[in-house]
C-alpha cells in the first residue's frame, strides 16, 4: 500500500481570531473536519483521488458557512452564480462549469462534464441544460439563502463595490478581505492525484464575472508528474499569475519540491502582482503543503501516517 493524503481548504483572507466567536470557530472546525474525514475515508477504503476530492468538496458545498454551493454569496442582481472545476492527474482529464444557477453541487456538475461530455468547460444556461440532462439535483433560491449573506449584499448592492467575502461587522464590509472558495487535493494509494475547487464568487459581482476557480491552470490543476493544486484568493490575480500551473511548471522544469514551488508562487510571484490568498497541494508521493500569504486560511490535512490537522489562523 502506498501513501495516501488529502488536504482541504475553505477560503483564505483576513481571518482573525478577534473576529471569531468560540461557537463560530467551532462550527468552521466541525465543517472542515467533516469534509476532511469524508475524503480520507474514501482513500482509506481504496478509493481514487478524483472521487475523494469531489466528495470532500460536496461536503463543503453543503455547509452554509462556506461560499460555495448552499453558502454562495449574492450577485449584483441578488442571485447566486457558482463556479467549479475538477481535474484528474492520471490523464489530465478535467471538467469545469461557470455561472451556474440552482445546482445543488456544482462540483458534481463539473465531474459530469469531465466524464460524460466531450468538453472541459461549460457556462451559464448551457451548463444548466447539461445538468438537467444529467439528472443532477437542483434547489430553489430559498435553499441558497442565508441572512448573513443577504445582509452582506444589502450593505453594498446600491454601489459598484464588490466583496471578496464576508465579515460579521457590516460597518467594515467594504474593507474586509476574505476569499470564499472551497477546495480539496488528494493522493491515493495508487499514486494518483487530483484537485477540485468550488465557489460562489464575489458578493455583488456583475457582468457574469468569473474568477480563477473554474479555470484549469489558474485555480485548479492536477498532473501525476508534478502536483495537484487548489487555490483560494483574489481570482483576478491568480488568473494573471496562472498560479496553479506555475507550481507544476516549477516542479517539472526547475526540479523544485512541492513545498518549494508553492512557497515561491504564493510568497513571491503572487505577492509581486498584489495577489493575496493561498493554495493547497499534494504530489504523487503523498506529500502535502498548505501555503497562504493572508492572515488565515480555513484548512485541513490528513494522511495514512498519522498526520491530522485542522487550522484557521496563521
Amino acid at each position: 500500500m502506498g501513501n495516501y493524503t488529502i488536504a482541504i481548504h475553505g477560503g483564505a483572507g483576513t481571518i482573525l481570531r478577534s473576529d471569531m466567536t468560540p461557537a463560530l470557530e467551532q462550527a468552521y472546525t466541525d465543517g472542515l473536519t467533516e469534509a476532511l474525514d469524508i475524503g480520507y475515508s474514501m482513500l482509506a477504503n481504496g478509493g481514487r483521488a478524483v472521487d475523494a476530492v469531489k466528495e470532500a468538496v460536496i461536503a463543503l458545498e453543503n455547509n452554509i458557512l462556506f461560499n460555495a454551493g448552499r453558502g454562495s454569496v449574492f450577485t449584483k442582481q441578488g442571485m447566486h452564480e457558482m463556479d467549479a472545476a475538477i481535474m484528474d492527474g492520471i490523464n489530465l482529464a478535467a471538467g469545469a462549469v461557470a455561472g451556474v444557477k440552482n445546482i445543488k453541487n456544482p462540483i458534481e456538475l463539473a465531474t459530469r462534464v469531465m466524464r460524460n461530455s466531450d468538453h472541459v468547460f461549460l457556462s451559464g444556461a448551457g451548463a444548466n441544460e447539461f445538468a438537467s440532462k444529467q439528472g443532477l439535483a437542483v434547489e430553489s433560491d430559498d435553499y441558497f439563502f442565508s441572512q448573513f449573506r443577504y445582509d452582506q449584499w444589502l450593505a453594498v448592492r446600491d454601489s459598484d463595490a464588490y466583496l471578496l467575502d464576508h465579515d460579521s461587522k457590516l460597518e467594515v464590509l467594504v474593507k474586509d478581505k476574505k476569499f470564499g472558495t472551497v477546495g480539496a487535493v488528494a493522493c491515493d494509494e495508487y499514486g494518483n492525484i487530483a484537485a477540485a475547487t468550488s465557489t460562489g464568487g464575489m458578493t455583488n459581482k456583475q457582468y457574469g464575472r468569473i474568477g480563477d476557480t473554474p479555470l484549469i491552470g489558474a485555480g485548479t490543476y492536477a498532473n501525476n508528474r508534478t502536483c495537484a493544486i487548489s487555490c483560494t484568493g483574489h481570482g483576478e490575480l491568480f488568473i494573471r499569475a496562472v498560479a496553479a500551473y506555475d507550481v507544476s511548471c516549477l516542479m517539472e522544469y526547475k526540479g523544485l519540491s512541492l513545498e518549494e514551488a508553492m512557497q515561491m508562487v504564493v510568497h513571491q510571484k503572487l505577492v509581486a502582482v498584489n495577489g493575496e490568498g493561498g493554495m493547497i497541494g499534494v504530489d504523487a508521493q503523498g506529500n502535502a503543503a498548505l501555503i497562504f500569504n493572508s492572515e488565515g486560511m480555513y484548512r485541513g490535512v490528513r494522511n495514512n501516517h498519522g498526520l491530522y490537522e485542522i487550522a484557521i489562523y496563521k
